[in-house]
């Protein structure tokens, strides 16, 4: 069987980049991206972040299915400086960081089947370039992109790959932020799936804390599951302040203090909702 042309890593450069092959996605394909664009966006109203669903309509996201890497690039070219370059899949951590210190955002271009809409296990074109593109095009949550590329490239040297991993998880995938309407989303795995955005802001049973980068860098996460616990920030421009010096010494701060567990709550947090835990315990009940 022939390997499918948007997965396929024996086309991949040195970057480990492969063409996008617009041309090749079939009417089906283009059909998914447009059940999954139709359902998520009016379930994303004043949930996420206001910029966000601004900027999908700026990159003219929706239309007839899936989007042409060409076309978004000139728009973020023109707004941010960043790309999108497509990738087959995971990317080693040294090629993901360089790409985004040189401001190009890997994403990969095969899209989920149909029977896989509300969970996949590996990120697929909705999740990457849904997901994660539109707030591309906001001048600082892009300057933070870069800066956290470039801390990732530094970070490979200092045996802190998974602190920073863990910074990303709770900011880039799963953030929330605080806005004059309430807690919003701007997580790229949140505001890719149906689910997880109701979960994340509505129910009872996860943790809602308030940013701390000690905090976060301790904080073990689920990659299986809606998340126990989301971190909260006060916007962009409080993220990239906390963000943007050396974390040399927060790696160091941090040696021999033991992890935290998803779900836990410590006497440090600033806690804006203590959830139930219900969910996840329910879970386990169910398979014990």
């Amino acid at each position: 069987m022939p390997v499918e042309i948007h997965r396929d890593t024996a086309a991949q450069r040195a970057d480990f980049t492969i063409d996008q092959n617009w041309e090749a996605y079939t009417p089906e394909e283009h059909a998914t991206w447009r059940t999954l664009f139709t359902r998520q966006v009016p379930l994303l109203k004043d949930r996420v972040v206001p910029m966000f669903l601004e900027h999908v309509d700026g990159l003219t996201m929706g239309g007839t299915g899936i989007p042409d890497f060409r076309r978004l690039n000139e728009v973020l070219r023109a707004a941010t400086g960043w790309t999108v370059v497509a990738v087959a899949g995971l990317v080693p951590d040294a090629v993901f960081f360089e790409h985004l210190a040189s401001r190009r955002f890997p994403s990969t271009c095969f899209i989920r089947s149909l029977d896989e809409l509300d969970y996949l296990e590996e990120p697929d074109i909705f999740h990457d370039t849904f997901g994660h593109v539109p707030l591309l095009l906001d001048p600082v949550y892009a300057d933070y992109m870069q800066e956290y590329g470039k801390g990732g490239l530094k970070a490979q040297g200092q045996g802190a790959l998974t602190r920073l991993a863990r910074l990303y998880w709770y900011t880039v995938e799963f953030g929330l932020t605080r806005t004059p309407d309430g807690l919003r989303i701007f997580g790229a795995g949140i505001a890719s799936s149906k689910g997880e955005t109701v979960f994340a802001l509505d129910d009872p049973s996860p943790n809602r804390i308030a940013f701390d980068l000690d905090r976060v860098m301790r904080t073990d996460y689920r990659i299986d599951d809606y998340q126990e616990t989301y971190f909260v920030i006060d916007g962009f421009e409080a993220l990239r302040r906390a963000t943007e010096p050396d974390f040399t010494p927060v790696y160091a701060r941090l040696e021999g203090q033991p992890d935290i567990a998803p779900g836990a709550i410590t006497g440090g947090d600033t806690v804006l909702h203590r959830g139930t835990g219900a969910y996840h315990a329910g879970k386990v009940s169910a398979a014990g």
